[in-house]
């Protein structure tokens, strides 16, 4: 088929360069936004009587049409053409003829892949938001159930102090809660409308570029034509909060990986979401984090290529820019899978609570709380610290936690040592005793989890009043 814009070559392109050039095998995932452009843009025509209303009508009655047939797979997209726009106007053309032609008036490709981008881009956060919403309440959901489930906290991988998994399920709340802020940061500031931008230097005749970009619910019009078809900030800035979303989901997912070893047990995953080994028939594998860790630096990896190819070009548009869309689909494609299965999973996972209750006992996360009750009773803070190491030490080499020592024993260490230091030892009050905003302590970690209640639902209504 003739190309759109053939009129100026007397030759024929080269077979290996039309395939080398189009880009329909990757775009055409964008065929309702080029349609939903398209006929935005048709009504403005129409009101501006830049075209007549009835053509107007017109076009609008075929791209409508084109629309239907495509979702019912009546109207397939095929490589004959060389990309989605092309692909929509042929046809177009075909079904209402000379009327169809006139739908170009007044735009270019430039400013049209733009809109596709956008409102695709727009699109798919929205639906990304849903999935981290589904996370976050899943997480929420856990918290609130596991106040009380003692384990181990740890720094560089060793066991530190007490707390509870509400408490380190809340730290991944938080990571997923900013992430969201990022999302609802990317959507206002790609929710600017460049259709009308044209070419690079906008156009002659009258267009209402408020108009469009009402009609097709964008904040309003871009400012800068130049800027309009050459800006790709908002592909970069998705990709890099994506990238963020990938970053988190892949510390959990090694988290999980190590709990659910045999040397921790610390969570029993469901079969659902495990596999098997073709050889090891006692092997339950966590694939599913194991993938979601190692699609973590795909995602990266997309988002260095777009930043790679956009770090040296000058404005305005530029053939590379072509190269925005398959690592940016990639990306959106890989995240909303991740995150969504990731959740999914999340909500079956068995926790073992005593294993977990026992690693804390075992591991001396305690031994700070054995101190400060040494500091409370008037030892100086550096003679309680020497003396609770040497305590550990003795506990490692007759394999006994510091509460299963006897009294007679622990004054051995220290004469300070009471009966009273058993409860003050007990996970249940080391964790109970912390209070400051933030901490692991049950009556402060109601409170948070009220307050991220809160602010999930009045997230999630933004979100349904925005669809909406």
């Amino acid at each position: 088929m003739a190309q759109l814009w053939g009129g100026r070559f007397t030759k024929q392109t080269d077979e290996a360069v039309k395939a080398f050039n189009d880009s329909i095998g990757f775009d055409k995932r964008l065929y309702r936004e080029d349609i939903t452009g398209s006929i935005a843009h048709a009504q403005m025509l129409g009101a501006q009587s830049i075209i007549s209303s009835d053509e107007a009508g017109q076009i609008i009655e075929g791209l409508k049409g084109i629309l239907a047939d495509v979702e019912d797979g009546s109207l397939a997209i095929t490589n004959e053409y060389e990309d989605i726009h092309s692909f929509v106007e042929a046809n177009l053309i075909d079904r209402i003829g000379d009327a169809g032609k006139k739908l170009h008036t007044g735009r270019s490709r430039n400013d049209q892949v733009a809109l596709d981008m956008k409102l695709y881009t727009r699109r798919k956060t929205m639906e990304i938001r849903r999935h981290v919403s589904g996370l976050l309440t899943t997480l929420l959901s856990l918290m609130e159930e596991n106040t009380d489930t003692y384990m181990p906290g740890f720094t560089h991988l060793q066991k530190a102090q007490p707390t509870t998994l509400a408490h380190h399920l809340g730290a991944y709340f938080e990571m997923f809660k900013r992430d969201a802020g990022r999302l609802d940061d990317c959507l206002v500031r790609m929710n600017y409308c460049p259709l009308g931008s044209g070419a690079l230097a906008g156009t002659t005749y009258p267009l209402d570029r408020s108009m469009t970009a009402s009609l097709l619910g964008f904040t309003g019009p871009t400012l800068n034509s130049m800027d309009s078809v050459s800006d790709r900030d908002y592909l970069i800035e998705l990709m890099s909060a994506l990238s963020l979303i990938m970053m988190h989901l892949s510390r959990f997912s090694e988290e999980l990986i190590t709990w659910n070893s045999n040397e921790y047990r610390f969570v029993e995953m469901d079969d659902a979401f495990s596999t098997g080994s073709s050889i090891m028939p006692q092997k339950k594998n966590p694939d599913i984090c194991e993938l979601v860790r190692g699609k973590t630096g795909r995602v990266y990896g997309d988002l260095m290529s777009l930043l790679t190819t956009m770090k040296g070009l000058p404005l305005a548009y530029n053939k590379d820019m072509q190269e925005d869309k398959e690592p940016a689909f990639d990306a959106i494609d890989t995240a909303e899978a991740c995150i969504s299965l990731f959740s999914e999973m999340l909500s079956t996972i068995t926790f073992r609570k005593e294993v977990m209750r026992l690693s804390a006992v075992r591991g001396f996360t305690n031994a700070t709380d054995a101190a400060d009750y040494l500091v409370v009773k008037g030892v100086p803070f550096r003679d309680a610290h020497g003396i609770i190491g040497r305590l550990v030490l003795h506990c490692i080499d007759e394999n006994k936690s510091i509460d299963e020592m006897s009294l007679d024993e622990l004054k051995a260490f220290s004469p300070a040592f009471e009966e009273d230091l058993y409860d003050a030892v007990s996970l249940k009050t080391c964790v109970e005793k912390r209070l400051t905003l933030g901490a692991p302590g049950p009556y402060i970690m109601k409170r948070v989890i009220a307050e991220e209640k809160e602010w999930l639902s009045s997230w999630n209504s933004r979100i349904a009043d925005e669809i909406a």
